[in-house]
This record gives structure tokens, C-alpha cells and sequence, in this order.
């Protein structure tokens, strides 16, 4: 005798069936892939330079980080889950950065071909479209009609918080498999496994599959989809205990599967995270800053083509900048979903899917008040008693705003059904109202195409003067500018070309001294922060955008004896500096190195190894 399950709506009767189900899927693909493509539109003119605009530095570290991985995969390996690619000779761990290696791998191929930009359009589109389709499977799975589980997808997949994501978190913004993550887990609690012989353990091992795929993409979205998942079982159990009893059983082997799968494949990479030699504790961001204003729920920034001057000013100057902007809904989409869940909170997918976008929202408020722009700290929201604990206090709360859209998305579109349910056809006023309210719903978020610019090329001289030096593998590199978190074109220069191998600096997430997580780690040296001085004073460097040239002068200045110091404990293999002899910074390296090895254009190299 099986376990019993907790009843939930199977699918309308006159859309069941495997070929009819195929018919939507395909269908809905090829419409989130037009609409993809015309939110991508102005990064398709030249996909290979195109970027969107905004946010230049996580841009270039994608861009390396795809590099990276193309590289190893051009030597027939994976990529090493440590490397000295970046701040040499430290290096860094990639498991407590954001290298997106599954995607990174997999596209490998046209990253060799056609560089690393044209890779990261390609995930950008298919993050859209990928995340409007999973929501549409699972909807379907779990009841919804085509058309409703269509409007889900395209709430979902096109969300506020996907599109300003898409501001340079390429790993944020492929939110495919949360909703399938999520799908797995209700479908082991709730008994949907199919059937045969162990169902439970097949659905635990495609839950293992899908969460490891999704921590080779990004672990944080792991985390906000067990949050969901925990949220929507909690409220499917409430009055089903018997049932949920019953099936202990069950879900004790799948929960067994899933975890045993999971480790298989990433216990290596997670085991070299907490436990290999470049490793962090804690978050390197300030505590409750990342965190959504309940106002920005209601105000549109100038990505949605429904805005205004004071709604776009708004959210520009949020504290967290546009791409942490993700609260925004629109009172005409949080109106309709209110009304739903009053109507219909009789629905179990409707109760599931309203709470766990409320609780998520709440949780996105950080953990005191943020409204209108002003610090409410004397209000303590449930978050505050959760930034501390060791795991969710490295979690960005606004970040949530992904997971409750989805939730938003799924509400919407039960409702959407249960309405076109009570008022059947023949009532046609009750059918051109539901269409006009769903309608009034959804405009609101419809995005503008994403801006974009183009980014910056290779400095005139750089290819050549790296085949001038004639560089062994591996050597490591200082090259001038050194790169920092908000210094990133080195980066993007190393990953359009694949030259130098490995360089001091970059921008990452790393142990400071005290090994508390810190951005760029221990940071540039003095010496080096001297010369990213003399370099922005410095001609020579056009291929560099003028907001990146503002460098402080450090106090007190090095002196030659300290550089001369510094140049022995780097021990670089060569120089390279994007500047001419006769700027300071020239004049400088060559007083300090002899005269250069090479140079051509812009760029000037010093080779430093015997030979």
C-alpha cells in the first residue's frame, strides 16, 4: 500500500496528456525566446563587445571568470577549483566566488570562438527565457491552465528583479533551476513522484542533480530556493498532518538520494571551499545594507517602460545601487495579488504560493526599516535575528525579491484559473473584466530593452608586447594598472585575449589577514596603490573609461627603497604598463626597472626573468 499524499488540483482535464503538455512547452519556449531576444536586443548588434550598461566591474570579472574556465577546457580538463589566474601568488578560491562554472563550461566552445562577451549574451538571453520556461513547466505540473501558466512564466522570467539583475549578475539573473528546485521538493512532500519502483528515490536524485547544477551556478540562489521550498511545505502540511506523517518514509529515502547525489558531485568543490587552503568566513559586505525599501515595491526605475522622472530618481539613488533593486511589483500587481489570495485562500496552491511571497518579501526588508530612503533601525524585522547566524548572515536579503517573484508569479496565475473557474464563459462581462484586471497587472512591469554600451577594447600594443616578452606558462604578471574591484579593465583586457596567464591583483572575494571574507581580500599594497596613482596621472590609457582614472594619492607616498621592496616580495615574472616613456608612470618603471624589453602602441613591458 503506497504512502498516502497531500491532494493537490492535477491539470484541467482537456489539457492532459504528454503531447498536448509537449505542444504548450515548445509553444512558450519560442515566445520567452522572442521576448528574450527583444530585451537583449541592442547586446545583439555586436554580442561579442556589447554589454549591458551599468555595471562595468562585475561585468569584466564574468568575462574572466568564463575565460578562465574556456581556457581549462581548451586543455582538456576542468577548471581547478583554486587558481593563481588572479592575485598571484595567494590566488583565490572560485567556490567563494561567482564563476558560474557550469555555464562557463558548457560554453566553452563559443567562448574560444568568439570570446567571452558573446558567452555571457548567450546566458543572459537564456536566463530570461529559461526562467520564464521552468516556471511554465511547473505550473503546469502542479494544475495551472496554458494560458495562465504562460502569463506566470512571463511574470516570472521577465521580472524587475531579473531585468536589473542583468546590470552585471549574470549569475542572479539564470534563475532557472529555482523553480524546479522547489517543483522537486513539493513533489517528494507531497507524494507527486510518479510511479514505479522507488519513486521517492528518482525524484531525490533529480533533486540532487538539479541542486548541484545550481551550486556550480550560484550557491546563494540554493539557499533563498530551500528557503521557498520550506515556506511552501510548511503551508501544504498545515491540516494534513496524517498525510504528511505518512509519508516520512518517503521522504526520508528521497531526502536520502538527493543529499547522497548532491555530495557525489559537489563534495569535492564544497569540501575545497570551507576546507582548502584559500578559504573565508563570514560576508564581505556591511550587514542590512543590502536590503529592499518597502517603497521601491511601488516605485518603477527607469528599466520598466512605465516610469517616471521621480520613480526612475528613486531608484537610482538607492543605497544599494540598480542592481540590487529587485522589491518593485507595482500597486496594480500587488492589488490583484491580495485579491487573489482573499478570493481564493481556500486553493492549497493559492495559501502555498501567498505566504511564501509575503514571508519572502518580509525577509528581502533586512533586518530594521528601510521606507522612502530613511533608516527606521527602532523597527526590527524578523531578518534582524537571522543576519547573524553563520550561514544566512553571508545571505543578501533584497536578494529574496527573485524567489518571491516567482511565488508572486505562481499566485497570480492560480488566480488567473480560479477566477475564469467561478465565471465560466457565458458570462462574458466577468471574462472581459478578469482579462482587463490581469492586464492592468502585468503592463506596469513590462521592461524597456536593456541599455547597452560597448566594452572597452584591448589597449593598442597589448598582444604584441606579451608575444615580444616571450613569457614561460604560468608567469606571473604585474600589470599596470592593477586591477581592484572598481579597477576592472585589466581583467577584461586578460580575458578578451587570454594574455597574461596569471596577474597580481583583480577582484574578488577573499580572506583579509583575520581570514574575514573582504573584497579583493588583503587589498593592493601601498606601493601598488602608488602606482595606480601615477598611472591615472599618466597618458596612455584610453582604452580605460574616465570614471575608472580617479585614484586617490596614498599618504605617505613609498619611497624608491619601499617600491624596490615591494617589486622583490611580488617577484613578477615581467611588467606590463598601458602607458607611453614619457608619462610619470613610464619615466617612473624606467628609472626603477632599466629600459624596457618591448613595447608597442600604448604598452610598455619589462621582462624580469633570466633569459
Amino acid at each position: 500500500m503506497s504512502a498516502p499524499s497531500i491532494a493537490l488540483p492535477a491539470a484541467p482535464i482537456a489539457e492532459r496528456g504528454p503531447d498536448r503538455d509537449t505542444q504548450w512547452l515548445w509553444l512558450a519556449g519560442l515566445y520567452y525566446l522572442v521576448a528574450a531576444v527583444a530585451v537583449t536586443m541592442w547586446l545583439w548588434q555586436d554580442p561579442a563587445s556589447r554589454v549591458v550598461a551599468g555595471n562595468p566591474y562585475d561585468s569584466d570579472q564574468f568575462a574572466w571568470f568564463f575565460r578562465y574556465d574556456a581556457t581549462a577546457i581548451a586543455h582538456l580538463r576542468l577548471p581547478a577549483l583554486s587558481t593563481v589566474g588572479m592575485n598571484a601568488p595567494q590566488g583565490i578560491n572560485l567556490m567563494w566566488n561567482t564563476p558560474m562554472m557550469l555555464p562557463g563550461v558548457l560554453l566553452a566552445p563559443l567562448t574560444l570562438l568568439a570570446g567571452p562577451q558573446a558567452s555571457l549574451t548567450v546566458v543572459m538571453t537564456l536566463g530570461f527565457a529559461g526562467s520564464a520556461l521552468a516556471l511554465f513547466a511547473v505550473l503546469r505540473r502542479w494544475g495551472a491552465s496554458g494560458l495562465a501558466a504562460g502569463v506566470g512564466g512571463l511574470v516570472y522570467g521577465f521580472c524587475p528583479a531579473l531585468i536589473n539583475s542583468a546590470q552585471g549578475h549574470y549569475d542572479l539573473q539564470f534563475a532557472v533551476l529555482p523553480p524546479l528546485i522547489i517543483d522537486a521538493v513539493l513533489r517528494l512532500i507531497t507524494g507527486r513522484c510518479g510511479s514505479g519502483r522507488w519513486p521517492a528515490a528518482r525524484c531525490g536524485a533529480w533533486l540532487g542533480l538539479l541542486m548541484a547544477a545550481q551550486i556550480f551556478i550560484t550557491e546563494e540562489l540554493l539557499f533563498d530556493s530551500g528557503v521557498a521550498a520550506v515556506i511552501g511545505v510548511a503551508v501544504l502540511a498545515v491540516g494534513r498532518t496524517r498525510a504528511a506523517a505518512g509519508r516520512i518514509g518517503d521522504l526520508l529515502a528521497g531526502a536520502g538520494t538527493a543529499i547522497a547525489v548532491t555530495a557525489l558531485i559537489a563534495g569535492y568543490p564544497l569540501w575545497e571551499q570551507f576546507f582548502g587552503p584559500v578559504r573565508q568566513h563570514g560576508s564581505p559586505f556591511t550587514p542590512d545594507h543590502y536590503k529592499n525599501d518597502l517603497a521601491g515595491f511601488v516605485q518603477p526605475s527607469a528599466t520598466m517602460v512605465a516610469h517616471t522622472h521621480d520613480s526612475a530618481a528613486f531608484a537610482a539613488a538607492f543605497q544599494g545601487q540598480l542592481p540590487e533593486y529587485l522589491a518593485y511589483l507595482g500597486w496594480p500587481m500587488l492589488i490583484a495579488l491580495a485579491a487573489v489570495a482573499a478570493l481564493f485562500w481556500r486553493l492549497p496552491t493559492v495559501r502555498a504560493a501567498a505566504v511564501t511571497f509575503v514571508v519572502l518579501d518580509v525577509l528581502s526588508l533586512g533586518g530594521t526599516l528601510l521606507a522612502g530612503g530613511h533608516e527606521h533601525s527602532w523597527l526590527k524585522l524578523p531578518w534582524y535575528w537571522l543576519q547573524t547566524l553563520p550561514v544566512t548572515g553571508a545571505v543578501i536579503p533584497d536578494r529574496f525579491s527573485i524567489l518571491a517573484d516567482a511565488a508572486a508569479a505562481a499566485l497570480f496565475a492560480f488566480g488567473l484559473d480560479a477566477a475564469r473557474a467561478r465565471w465560466p464563459a457565458g458570462r462574458r462581462a466577468a471574462r472581459w473584466a478578469i482579462a482587463a484586471v490581469a492586464l492592468a497587472a502585468i503592463v506596469p512591469l513590462v521592461p524597456r530593452p536593456l541599455t547597452a554600451g560597448t566594452e572597452p577594447g584591448v589597449p593598442a600594443g597589448w598582444t604584441s608586447t606579451f608575444a615580444a616578452l616571450r613569457l614561460p606558462a604560468g608567469a606571473h604578471v604585474l600589470v599596470l594598472p592593477i586591477p581592484v574591484s572598481t579597477f576592472t579593465e585589466p581583467l577584461r583586457w586578460q580575458a578578451d585575449t587570454g594574455m597574461p596567464t596569471s596577474m597580481f591583483g583583480g577582484y574578488f572575494m577573499g580572506p583579509a589577514k583575520t581570514g574575514q571574507a573582504a573584497t579583493d581580500g588583503r587589498g593592493p599594497s601601498p606601493a601598488g596603490v602608488y602606482l595606480n596613482w601615477l598611472w591615472a596621472q599618466s597618458p596612455g590609457g584610453e582604452a580605460v573609461a574616465a570614471p575608472s582614472r580617479q585614484v586617490d594619492r596614498p599618504h605617505p607616498t613609498p619611497t624608491r627603497a619601499q617600491l624596490r621592496a615591494q617589486f622583490a616580495a611580488w617577484h613578477p615574472a615581467a611588467v606590463v604598463a598601458v602607458t607611453v616613456d614619457r608619462s610619470a608612470l613610464g619615466r617612473y618603471l624606467i628609472s626603477l626597472l632599466g629600459p624596457p624589453t618591448a613595447g608597442a602602441g600604448g604598452v610598455l613591458g619589462w621582462r624580469l626573468l633570466p633569459g
